[in-house]
């Protein structure tokens, strides 16, 4: 009996680029290769089509020259000679900081880029890229942005600083001084405006009473010790910013869900919200009397109800007439912007805070109770080093705060980065770089006692909504605030502090504004676990803390994601009949056949130590049901020793690590020890790494030897008709 042999398709060797280009015996399709790497037929550049002849001089402007296709294939020499060490010296000093950069320098080299070193540093200070190209037509849009965000945003800044951060009024405004500044330099969205967020001067604020209470003191304590923790958890949320940029971990912006961050966000306006009734019903004292301020808001919220009655009217209705009147501007802005893009500028803050302060005066509401922002010490900048010995142990006590002010305010910001994108040249927004920038920053900040400052998306829409185009609108705004700080603050002296709860009480409103809709979306496609996930944050961080319910969602969303990584994506395929397409069984049911003893299993992924721990299991499945879907529970389906051949279709395998090779070792051998035949199909090319693994691992020789793999499916299947003892050896199968 002769034994039948499997027809192998010959490999067809690589033909080297030169003969591409310049054959002996060109054909249609070479012959125009060919003309194009001739010399033109006439001087200068022509357009006759995607081959036609480049100009051999530079574009006027300073662009990049266009390279033709004999140049492009000498790049691909350049990468090789750079990547095995060869080249001049002198190239290398010009790249004195790009370690491990030969691939860059020879490309740059052979593309003419002047002044290499400058081209780095404008990369990472991007700060000289704009400064370099500025254009006086920005100029106007760039200042009024500046002053119109400083119009809006300064009073905001005295609301957090005073209401939420428990600290002097003017820490609020140095981080409006500073931070942009910084970012200014450093940072790669060119719009991004940075100032301090509502969520981290809450969780500041908590973190200030905490320790107040922790060492001894009324909550409250006193302006100088609470300027000097917060100058500790300040700098500190921005050495964990630098250090993560600095590691590059600006990845982690695709960790934490969007259910998460809605479900965190919306908790923290509600809680804001609460929390800022109590002063805007003049309720502050008798709060403290009966020790409500540092219960949960859902307990402040219930405390509420039961004093409705015992609110100071005047007090209320400033405070109720403001918030109103905010709204209405807001809500009009929205409503016409598209058709009077000039609204933007309506100062609705500015109107109201100034407004107020001049009834107050006039009427002298601070004698009838109101409650007043008082007298604030002007032009004091005083540099207060925090990293001490001395504050150790607030810096231990309080990391956990910080670090979540961190995470926030990064990821708020890279989402409002990559939203407004740029509208420079060469403005490369990276979240890394956005980690350096804002680290440094709030780190300066810090040594000035001022806020947590990061990027927020709504603000920084502003300053692109009233002709913010480059940094300078934050230099503007900086500038702004220090005049401010230095000679505009004894005029706040009748400022009602309810007006700032009032505003504070406005951003509260639109950190819940958006919870509606992202509820509303998941209900539409009936994503009920990241409605339960919304849900359980939500309730942990209202009925018990912040950092608690941080804490739950970030656990949340790591389990989550090592649960998405862990689990084997592998699936059973059926042959559609008459063809040689191969379809999932399980989603096809009715397209495809089955082949009688055989199970065809794709692995469509790298095998890690990650997700072969479930593999052994999914296969079995497979082997006992003949689906992943059924319940591990039931009887077997399949009869026992039907099964006689395995096909594996590991075209989806570009990786393997030694744990994912053990476990594939494993479960090839318990095939293999069984009686059962494996055949790999459509293998990663013979001498890369993952076929390097099979050999080394014996794999190839518990299967039979190189000729158990094969490059299609059919080719597999077609193999397993023919007995095992009869398949012929491939030439120079060597597992060596």
């Amino acid at each position: 009996m002769s034994r039948p042999s499997t027809p192998r398709t010959p490999r067809t060797p690589r033909t080297p680029s030169s003969q591409i280009l310049h054959p002996k015996n060109p054909t249609a399709r070479t012959r125009l290769l060919h003309q194009f790497t001739d010399p033109p037929p006439h001087e200068g550049p022509c357009h006759h089509g995607t081959f036609s002849p480049m100009p051999h001089h530079s574009p006027p402007g300073g662009a990049s020259p266009t390279l033709s296709p004999s140049q492009l294939l000498g790049d691909q020499a350049s990468l090789r000679s750079a990547g095995s060490g060869s080249g001049s010296g002198s190239g290398s000093s010009r790249w004195p900081f790009m370690g491990g950069g030969k691939t860059t320098q020879a490309l740059a080299e052979r593309h003419g880029v002047k002044n290499p070193t400058l081209v780095y540093w404008m990369y990472y200070i991007p700060g000289l890229s704009w400064m370099g190209q500025y254009k006086w037509s920005y100029l106007l849009g760039d200042t009024v942005a500046g002053v119109t965000m400083a119009s809006f945003y300064i009073p905001i800044a005295l609301s957090l600083s005073t209401n939420l951060a428990h600290l002097p009024p003017i820490h609020g405004l140095y981080a409006f001084a500073l931070q942009p500044l910084v970012y200014a330099i450093l940072g790669s969205c060119p719009t991004m405006a940075v100032g301090p967020e509502a969520a981290g001067s809450l969780l500041l604020g908590s973190a200030i009473r905490l320790s107040n209470i922790h060492h001894g003191d009324s909550p409250e304590g006193n302006d100088v010790a609470n300027g000097h923790l917060a100058s500790v958890i300040t700098a500190t949320t921005g050495a964990i910013a630098l250090l993560a940029g600095i590691v590059r971990l600006g990845f982690l912006d695709s960790v934490l869900s969007r259910p998460l961050l809605r479900g965190f966000i919306s908790a923290v306006g509600w809680v804001i919200f609460v929390d800022q009734l109590i002063p805007e019903m003049g309720l502050q004292e008798l709060a403290k009397q009966e020790h409500v301020t540092h219960a949960s808001s859902l307990t402040k919220f219930f405390w509420l109800i039961r004093n409705a009655e015992k609110a100071h009217r005047l007090t209320f209705t400033v405070a109720a007439v403001a918030f109103s009147v905010i709204m209405i501007g807001r809500v009009l802005k929205l409503r016409f912007q598209k058709r009077l893009p000039s609204i933007v500028f309506l100062p609705d803050r500015f109107f109201v805070v100034v407004l107020s302060a001049i009834l107050t005066y006039t009427f002298s509401w601070d004698t009838a109770g109101l409650p007043i922002l008082g007298a604030i010490s002007s032009g004091k900048f005083q540099f207060y080093f925090p990293f001490r010995y001395e504050h150790m142990t607030h810096f231990q006590e309080n990391f956990s705060t910080a670090f979540l002010i961190a995470v926030l305010g990064f990821f708020e910001s890279v989402v409002a980065a990559k939203s407004l994108g740029s509208k420079l040249d060469n403005a490369n927004i990276s979240a890394n770089r956005e980690l350096v920038a804002l680290g440094t920053a709030n780190i300066i900040g810090g040594c000035f006692q001022s806020l947590p400052a990061f990027g927020g998306y709504g603000r920084s829409k502003v300053n692109q909504a009233t002709g913010g185009t480059t940094p300078l609108s934050s230099v503007v705004l900086s500038l702004c605030t220090m005049v401010c700080i230095f000679f505009l603050l004894p005029y706040f002296y009748y400022l009602p502090r309810c007006v700032l709860s009032a505003m504070v009480s406005v951003v509260a409103f639109s950190l819940l504004e958006e919870a509606p809709a992202d509820i509303k979306f998941f209900l539409k496609i009936k994503d009920i676990q990241s409605l339960l996930t919304m849900l359980l944050i939500f309730v942990t961080t209202v009925m018990w803390s912040l950092e608690l319910g941080m804490a739950v969602g970030v656990g949340t969303s790591v389990v989550s994601v090592i649960r998405h990584s862990t689990r084997a994506r592998i699936m059973i395929l059926g042959r559609v009949p008459n063809t040689k397409i191969f379809k999932s069984a399980e989603d096809f049911p009715e397209e495809i056949e089955h082949i009688e003893g055989c199970l065809i299993v794709k692995i469509p992924e790298p095998l890690t130590f990650a997700n072969t721990g479930e593999l052994r299991n999914r296969l079995r499945r497979l082997e006992l049901y003949g689906t992943t879907r059924v319940h591990p529970g039931m009887p077997r389906f399949r009869v026992e020793g039907e099964l006689g051949n395995v096909v594996f279709d590991i075209h989806g395998v570009t990786g393997m690590d030694g744990s994912g090779t053990q476990v594939l070792k494993e479960i090839v051998s318990g095939y293999v020890g069984r009686g059962v035949r494996v055949i790999f199909s459509r293998v990663p090319p013979r001498g890369s790494h993952v076929f390097d693994l099979l050999v080394r691992s014996g794999i190839v020789e518990i299967v039979g030897g190189q000729s158990h793999f094969v490059n299609e499916v059919d080719e597999a299947l077609r193999l397993t008709e023919v007995p095992e003892g009869e398949i012929p050896p491939i030439e120079g199968d060597s597992l060596v």
